[in-house]
């Protein structure tokens, strides 16, 4: 039995969540004394191998093409069935991006392969099949999904398992690849960024601003950002921030937003309601500062500090200074 662990990356750079579901294919295949191969899909996928490598697969394999420069589904779909079709892997593990959404259910589609996306966790069934757990209604519960048989196709969220480096010395095939253009070409007009210099999908600390943040002055996003500076951390904000133009649409974490799970996950002025816990529940340690006892943002934080925003924060940040 073969697990394909893919790499994404984005913007030359290997996505964090990829190094986390490697080092899980690794963890099955080792368990279950199957095959482990991981892929690689750039214009220069040659001088990723050696992060690969890093976690551990006993083979490695490429394709490079010019058409997989820009993000457009359609080269990375066929490069990932030229993959698919040369390893015959019965499990094939992908990190979960927006684009990872967008083409797994076509590369199942064409395989006829059961497809179980955004999981927050998988294992092996004794039959050879994939036991997951999915987050659904916000997040407020969990579903648990099985697909009988292989071969299955699997997206995992960002942050359930920590990144273990195992180096291995890899076997390194080069797929051949010839991109097929369509008779409708895709032609990306234009890449959005974040908003904000620090990716918040791959951030190990994010301090998020909610409608307790909020005033006309912008003094509560001065001292979120000022926070956010200190620890060198991305910034998010609530819906209620986003719409009403304080940030960025690109930062907006939630249910509508983005999914995200740093290591520590400061919560400012926000209430907790389940739209925004749904894009933030995955975060290792959550801290909520809140002038609101009752707030839900309590129910779920590890830490919590009851009190006004606009005095404790600036504390906060002081003593950072203090004790660089």
């Amino acid at each position: 039995m073969t697990i394909l662990a893919h790499t994404t990356i984005i913007d030359g750079n290997i996505k964090r969540a990829s190094f986390e579901t490697l080092t899980r294919c690794r963890e099955l295949a080792s368990a279950h004394d199957h095959n482990f191969v991981a892929s690689i899909v750039h214009p220069d996928a040659q001088q990723f191998v050696g992060q690969v490598a890093e976690y551990g697969p006993s083979k490695i394999v490429t394709v490079e093409d010019e058409s997989l420069e820009n993000s457009v589904n359609e080269p990375l779909i066929q490069a990932l069935q030229s993959i698919l079709d040369e390893v015959d892997p019965d499990i094939s593990v992908f990190a979960s991006t927006e684009q990872t959404k967008e083409i797994l259910g076509a590369l199942g589609a064409e395989r006829g392969s059961a497809v179980l996306p955004d999981v927050s966790a998988f294992e092996l069934t004794d039959g050879g099949g994939v036991r997951a757990a999915r987050p659904v209604m916000a997040a407020k519960i969990l579903s648990n999904t099985t697909a009988d048989k292989p071969p299955v196709l699997v997206s995992v969220r960002a942050g359930v398992y920590d990144a273990e480096p195992s180096p291995s010395d890899p076997e390194v095939q080069q797929v051949d690849f010839n991109y097929e253009q369509p008779d409708l070409v895709p032609t990306l007009k234009e890449q959005m960024g974040s908003g904000g210099e620090i990716d918040l999908s791959e951030a190990e600390v994010i301090v998020a601003a909610g409608r307790g943040a909020k005033d006309d002055d912008g003094k509560g996003k001065q001292l979120v950002e000022e926070l956010a500076d200190e620890l060198g951390a991305a910034i998010g904000a609530s819906r209620a921030l986003t719409e009403s133009g304080v940030y960025d649409p690109s930062l907006q974490i939630g249910q509508t937003g983005k999914v995200v799970s740093p290591q520590l996950y400061i919560a400012i002025g926000i209430s907790g309601a389940i739209q925004h816990v749904a894009g933030m529940t995955n975060s290792k340690h959550i801290l909520a500062i809140n002038k609101d006892p009752d707030a839900p943002i309590f129910d779920i934080a590890d830490f919590g500090v009851v009190g006004d925003l606009y005095e404790i924060v600036p504390e906060l940040v002081k003593q950072l200074k203090a004790n660089r």
